[in-house]
């Protein structure tokens, strides 16, 4: 009697322990719809946004994550995708579910991984609307994240309910709100310059500088612009994303030129590469080749060497805070001169995330440092516009006559003559 006693009571302990670690949550996802699920998941399936994940729930709890659409980040983004795999023990036998946007998601697949939840980007969902009632039917919970809008309130909250899945709110809301505090900074920097907004123009550089690729109206890019205080001159000429055409970047004159690019564009012989392992030195090769593009060298951005590269996947993701910072300091150099975007986006990665990533991940032409200073910019003047006539003061003054190259000074002695 005594040993079933015994039995019963630690019996009821355990259920009460379980019962409290375990319970049903209402999450209220970034579309407004309230899901009910299980936490903490104990199976998740991802669809996008994984590093955001590991970032607010701590990277030992990436192993309840049991499927992803692993050509997102396996082969648009390898570089990241290498060094993940050295820290997430998981990470090379993960199930995959396919990609949406090439029409290989599986439902099946997806189903045969017995989720708890699927967590889908905002535009992954829009895609699947027609899959949504064979989740239902299965019982098994959607919840919508996302970052792509690149709102303070979509990538806070879509932080918050990673935490709420993974039962690790307190890290998520931390990192939401230095996300928030972040994007403020800027803005009040922005607000206090008091300066008209500069025109910019940002480009994926996946095709080089033959061709024009996609640039940004009011996602990714275009809304982080928005967001820092540009005049995002593709924004009344593309919804989301999508090409314009080049004798609209001509016509605008954009006083500003942000290429981005990825570990990707090394397989292509000019195309941006920006990233993980990339030499600063091939990036800036590469960056200067879209300069060359017709028209460019009458354009107010090349003309006073205001053109950047930025790495591609800086974006829609808490780590963008380095790239909004980036891109502010690109329009408004003085309001930032104490900010180094480079320090921002390691010390994430230092606190939230497994990995150091090293390589190249924001540049302007010209400049070693992310941002040149003013002494660099003048050299990069005097080097590139020796056919102006204030090249030869550049020159004079900056110059000595052991650095100064043949050519410019056979520029010099030539007008010269003419003086």
């Amino acid at each position: 009697m005594k040993n079933w006693i015994r039995g019963t009571a630690a019996l009821s302990l355990m259920l009460t322990a379980l019962t409290a670690q375990a319970e049903v949550k209402t999450i209220n996802d970034v579309l407004g719809r309230d899901v009910q699920v299980d936490v903490p998941a104990k199976r998740v399936v991802l669809g996008f946004y994984y590093p955001d994940y590991i970032a607010a729930t701590g990277a030992e709890n990436f192993e309840q994550v049991v499927g992803i659409s692993r050509e997102f980040w396996e082969k648009f983004n390898p570089g990241s995708w290498n060094l993940y795999n050295q820290k997430l023990p998981n990470l090379n036998g993960m199930g995959d579910i396919g990609n949406v946007n090439t029409g290989t998601f599986s439902f099946e697949k997806t189903l045969a991984m017995k989720p708890d939840v699927v967590v889908l980007a905002k535009w992954q969902y829009d895609t699947l609307k027609a899959e949504m009632p064979r989740f239902e039917a299965a019982n098994i919970p959607v919840v919508v994240v996302d970052y792509n809008d690149q709102t303070v309130q979509n990538h806070t909250k879509s932080t918050q309910i990673f935490g709420e899945l993974a039962g690790t709110e307190q890290r998520a809301n931390q990192a939401a709100q230095e996300y928030a505090e972040g994007i403020a900074d800027i803005q009040k920097r922005v607000k206090a310059a008091q300066s008209a907004k500069p025109k910019i123009y940002i480009e994926f550089g996946d095709k080089g500088p033959q061709e024009y690729s996609f640039t940004f109206g009011k996602n990714m890019w275009g809304a982080i612009a928005d967001t820092v205080g540009g005049d995002n001159i593709s924004r009344p000429f593309v919804e989301d994303w999508g090409p314009i055409n080049p004798e609209q970047v001509l016509v605008s004159k954009p006083e500003v030129i942000i290429i981005s690019g990825t570990e990707v564009g090394m397989n292509q012989p000019d195309a941006m590469a920006m990233g993980i392992d990339i030499p600063v030195e091939e990036a800036q090769r590469r960056l200067k080749g879209f300069t060359t593009r017709n028209g460019w060298e009458n354009l107010p951005a090349v003309k006073d060497n205001r053109v950047y590269g930025i790495y591609h996947v800086a974006s829609r993701s808490l780590s963008d805070l380095a790239s909004a910072q980036f891109m502010a300091k690109a329009l408004y150099p003085q309001a930032f001169a104490d900010v180094d975007p480079n320090k921002t986006y390691a010390a994430f990665h230092e606190k939230y995330l497994p990995i150091q990533p090293k390589g190249t991940f924001f540049i302007q032409l010209g400049c070693k440092a992310s941002v040149c200073d003013d002494t660099a910019k003048d050299n990069v003047k005097a080097a590139t516009a020796t056919t102006e006539a204030d090249s030869t003061a550049i020159a004079s003054e900056n110059m000595t006559s052991e650095n100064v190259s043949w050519f410019t000074k056979l520029m010099n002695w030539f007008k010269g003559l003419f003086a």
